[in-house]
């Protein structure tokens, strides 16, 4: 079963990966483009040194960039690998996926080879994934748009744990290397289209020249382009598309001129167009297809003027981003939930319920009079409050507590002796009797399938928009708003008997039972309070039972 502590690794490697990515779209040039590239690799992927090899037009590889180690820079920074070399490297040693990693048993045949290296020796590995000094371990760039043209080769070496990349680093890896070729491949082509644009305002005898290499550029652009139209009735119009842009968005280029790209938003993208500056800015967001889906994209706009006249037209940068996206929610799902049951996690659990706290009680106000002065404040700063200001001359929304205007829903916790009508958030910890002695007994896939259908059944009992995570080990937690004390107690009561039941285990029936603690959420408590109220509850029902009557259920 996954260590509990796993979650929290993948989720701070998902951020720093996160960051990495990012800072590849800060570069203003090709040659900070590379650099930050190799930069990412040391600072975000855990390596202590990385390499980017970058083809050149001949094919051979350049040292372009290197980090981790100055004297190692300085030697071999502009060195150059003939591309048989490279190419007889990248088909050795072990296929990870998209990566190829030459262990140091068969690399000793490439010490003679034409491509620049720095290694130093090292003892023979204690354990088999430990990292040795002549390890090497590359990951290829492509170009994009499907094919397989070889852009470059990311090499890294001395992972600071020490070991060889498992899975999870394999897979950040080989996602940095393929943003880094889109990276790259935008950084070219910026650099291309801003060299086109210069020469369009610096060369008016050469206009038809200018001209015909921004056509190309643009129409031939693997990525979307577009010119829009700047100022006027008709400001945001788009004017030209590319090939590239039609086929994204499926639609022609005669239909496409009929928008701008603020028709073509998704609703709830808007604040980020209208907040997306014309000169330099970028921003992700959706815009909607022919077949009315939504592809997420990176827009960056530039705005292309006259040296008299001003601003004449914008130039859009559009990049389809939706395979990151996808990637992205799928690596921050894997950080927030649990790799067995596929339940929220203990993280995800503190977040949910940490979101329904405030750190101020809740107090119950016992009169009308004081529930009118809870609600709209009292009668002598009401003016004052309406105006954002309150009566001792503070601006309203400065002060602590939120005002009148506080739409926090406060978390109450029912009276535990006498169910009064009052609703709030249940907070039901589950520990399982006698799963334990199933671990023991039957080995840890028979307790893992339990878990699962465990989940399975506790999933099914609850209603929509409840949450049930694992804690950990065989602990549940279940958070059920809306409820009274009676339903806290019948809703448990489901549960456990729920779990009762024989489960099914490669053909063997094994039975756990379930003791129930209920707690509830209430504002001026953190998460841990009340998670630490629910389990000192689950263990006063646990210990008022029988050992017997436990295993029944």
């Amino acid at each position: 079963m996954e260590a509990e502590s796993e979650p929290y690794v993948r989720l701070a490697t998902m951020r720093q990966l996160h960051q990495a990515v990012a800072d590849l779209n800060t570069a203003r040039s090709l040659a900070d483009t590379l650099q930050t590239v190799a930069d990412g690799i040391v600072t975000g992927l855990g390596y202590e040194l990385a390499c980017v090899n970058l083809v050149r037009p001949d094919g051979d590889l350049v040292v372009a960039a290197f980090a981790g180690n100055s004297a190692a820079e300085a030697l071999i920074t502009g060195r150059v690998g003939s591309r048989t070399s490279w190419e007889r490297r990248l088909s050795m040693g072990e296929s990870w996926d998209e990566l190829c990693f030459i262990p140091h048993t068969d690399g000793w045949v490439l010490l003679d080879d034409d491509v620049p290296q720095w290694h130093t020796e090292g003892p023979e590995p204690r354990f088999e994934d430990e990292w040795h000094p002549q390890d090497r371990l590359y990951a290829p760039m492509y170009a994009s748009g499907g094919g397989r043209d070889l852009l470059g080769v990311i090499s890294v070496d001395r992972p600071r744990n020490g070991r060889r990349p498992g899975s999870w680093g394999r897979e950040a890896l080989q996602m940095y290397a393929s943003q880094s070729a889109i990276a790259i491949s935008n950084a070219r082509l910026r650099a291309n289209m801003q060299r086109a644009l210069v020469r369009l305002e610096r060369e008016q005898q050469a206009l038809r020249a200018s001209e015909e290499s921004f056509r190309q550029a643009f129409e031939y652009a693997p990525s979307g382009m577009a010119i829009a139209e700047m100022g006027g009735d008709q400001h945001g119009r788009l004017l030209r598309t590319n090939d590239a842009l039609c086929r994204l968005l499926g639609r022609p280029a005669s239909v496409l001129r009929r928008y701008s790209f603020a028709d073509l938003v998704h609703p709830e993208d808007v604040g980020t167009l209208l907040r997306t500056s014309a000169e330099g800015g970028r921003a992700e967001l959706r815009l909607g297809r022919r077949d009315g889906t939504y592809l997420w994209v990176s827009l960056r706009n530039s705005v292309v003027a006259d040296t008299t006249d001003g601003p004449r037209f914008l130039l859009t940068h559009v990049e389809d981003i939706e395979e990151r996206k996808r990637h992205e929610l799928h690596l921050a799902h894997r950080a927030s939930h649990d790799a067995l049951t596929g339940l929220p996690n203990s993280a995800e659990l503190r977040a949910r319920l940490g979101a329904r706290l405030c750190e101020r009680p809740y107090s119950t106000a016992t009169t009308a009079v004081e529930a009118m002065d809870a609600a709209y404040g009292d009668v002598e700063d009401m003016d004052a409050r309406m105006h954002g200001f309150r009566a001792d001359g503070f601006e309203a929304d400065a002060v602590a507590g939120g005002g009148p205007y506080d739409h926090h829903v406060h978390a109450v916790a029912p009276d535990s002796e006498q169910d009064d009508g009052t609703k709030g958030l249940a907070v039901l910890f589950c520990d399982l009797d006698g799963f334990k002695s199933i671990n023991d007994r039957f080995g840890h896939h028979t307790g893992d399938a339990v878990l699962i259908e465990v989940a399975r059944r506790l999933t099914t009992c609850v209603r929509d928009g409840d949450t049930v995570a694992r804690l950990g080990g065989d602990e549940f937690v279940v958070l059920a708003d809306g409820l009274g004390a009676a339903d806290a107690a019948d809703l448990a009561v489901r549960l456990r008997n729920a779990i009762i039941p024989p489960i099914r285990v490669d053909g063997r029936a094994v039975r756990v039972g379930a003791s129930f603690g209920i707690g509830w959420a209430s504002c001026g408590m953190t998460a841990e309070e009340v998670l630490r109220s629910a389990d000192q509850r689950m263990y006063v029902e646990k210990r008022s039972r029988s050992k017997v009557h436990r295993r029944a259920g």
